[in-house]
């Protein structure tokens, strides 16, 4: 009779045990890969946002106000999935951006209004004329219920970046506007209401030194923003 050979049960028993070490090792530096990739890729997409506003407004498209002064833009107006707006109600009655000065991804927001790219959720804000966050609307003609004839939105916008999923696409939430710095926070619970609601309880202000709802005010940099948070500049 042949001799049966196999692995005896102390053999199999240190096999598991050793890939079981392996993955205990593996998986949390994966996911750690990962959440700095998004965060990496957060910060890369608010550079061409800001690169994207600075031609755009430069360009003068909007004019709502037409003293030859450009005006910011929404997300679906600098990718040019809508018409420019020409009426302070944000109706898009002009001719679209052809080519388009922002990536076609975001031209689809979510019934939120927000674009989803990489992990990460983006909220663009203008301000209306006490200088409180507008948000762009999900579809049709209109890129917002009320926009400004004032010169604010001639001065100032806003994004946010934060993890569609906290500590699994990412663990810091972006910000960026006209001045071009970016900065960031590690806070996931956020305290605080206004109007420009972003996620959960981060409002349009939040990252600004004044109210939690305003836009036009300085950047916390390496301070509190309205929101109470640490917000630090990104490099």
């Amino acid at each position: 009779m042949k001799k049966q050979t196999g692995f005896t049960l102390i053999e199999l028993m240190i096999v598991v045990a050793i890939i079981a070490i392996i993955a205990a090792i593996a998986i949390p530096n994966l996911l750690s890969a990962r959440l700095n990739a998004n965060e990496t890729a957060a910060v890369s997409t608010l550079r061409s946002i800001s690169s994207s506003q600075a031609q755009f407004q430069a360009s003068a498209k909007a004019d709502v106000d037409l003293d030859g002064q450009g005006e910011f833009g929404m997300f679906r107006e600098l990718s040019g999935a809508v018409a420019v707006r020409t009426s302070v109600d944000g109706t898009s009655t002009g001719s679209a951006l052809n080519p388009p000065v922002l990536s076609g991804a975001f031209r689809t927001l979510n019934a939120n209004a927000e674009v989803s790219r990489s992990g990460y959720l983006f909220k663009m804000f203008l301000p209306d004329d006490a200088g409180d966050a507008v948000e762009e609307t999900q579809s049709g003609d209109s890129i917002a219920t009320t926009l400004t004839t004032s010169d604010l939105v001639e001065t100032t916008w806003c994004t946010y970046a934060w993890p569609a999923n906290y500590s699994t696409s990412g663990n810091r939430t972006f910000f960026v506007n006209q001045t071009g710095d970016i900065t960031s926070t590690d806070v996931e619970d956020y305290t605080g209401g206004g109007t420009g609601d972003v996620g959960g309880t981060l409002d349009a202000g939040s990252a600004m030194m004044g109210e939690i709802g305003n836009v036009t005010g300085n950047v916390a940099i390496g301070a509190s923003g309205a929101d109470g948070q640490l917000w630090k500049q990104v490099n």
